[in-house]
């Protein structure tokens, strides 16, 4: 899924990469800058047990390498950035995503607490919102809706979804799914949507 989204990039694009599966992008992406709200603005792959740089770290904790060019800002700078409009893409988690594009990512179901944190400020703030997620809950159940279940983090919003059943768009007709995973036909990945998705005239497989 990571690797797929980071051919979505154009170059030149800042990046924001949210926590989860989001955060392995940066180790297939190429000519984009990554930036984290902690204030690393430049950063690079994940580094592997053993070469890590305690004192670099991403916004969901994890080691990662600099870049050349690259620079360490105040958090309050780095939210600054957000806020003013400079991202390109930001690539978030979620828990379930509507066909209208609305998403939900910082509360499940029962759940007392918490708070929705820099994912609303990234939500509003960025050019482009893309989400990468499991496609069905850890018992089956869908997370492509028609309307979300779970409190939102932002309405209408999501551009481009991946998951690991395919690559999909936000359209005003829904879901339409542009590459399916290998080994899944548009009919198997409708059983496990609870929205109805339109089918590319030009579908082919997930290619990385």
């Amino acid at each position: 899924m990571a690797a797929r989204l980071a051919k979505e990039f154009e170059d030149g694009w800042l990046v924001n990469l949210g926590i989860g599966i989001p955060t392995l992008i940066s180790n297939y992406a190429k000519d984009v800058l990554f930036h984290s709200e902690n204030g690393v603005i430049g950063y690079g792959p994940l580094l592997p047990e053993g070469q890590e740089n305690l004192y670099l770290v991403n916004a969901g904790g994890q080691y990662v390498d600099i870049m050349p060019g690259a620079s360490i800002v105040h958090h309050a700078d780095a939210f600054a950035i957000i806020r003013a409009g400079y991202i390109d893409v930001s690539i978030m988690g979620s828990y379930e995503v509507s066909e209208t594009g609305d998403f939900a990512n910082w509360r499940t179901g029962g759940r007392k607490g918490g708070g929705i944190g820099g994912a609303m400020d990234l939500a509003m703030g960025a050019q482009r919102v893309f989400i990468a997620m499991e496609h069905t809950t850890r018992d089956g159940k869908p997370r492509l809706l028609k309307q979300l279940k779970l409190p939102a983090t932002a309405l209408g919003v999501v551009k481009t979804l991946m998951t690991n059943l395919g690559l999909f768009d936000i359209t005003p007709a829904g879901f339409l799914m542009r590459e399916i995973a290998p080994g899944y036909t548009p009919e198997q990945v409708q059983e496990v949507t609870e929205a109805h998705l339109t089918v590319s005239p030009q579908l082919k497989n997930v290619e990385v």
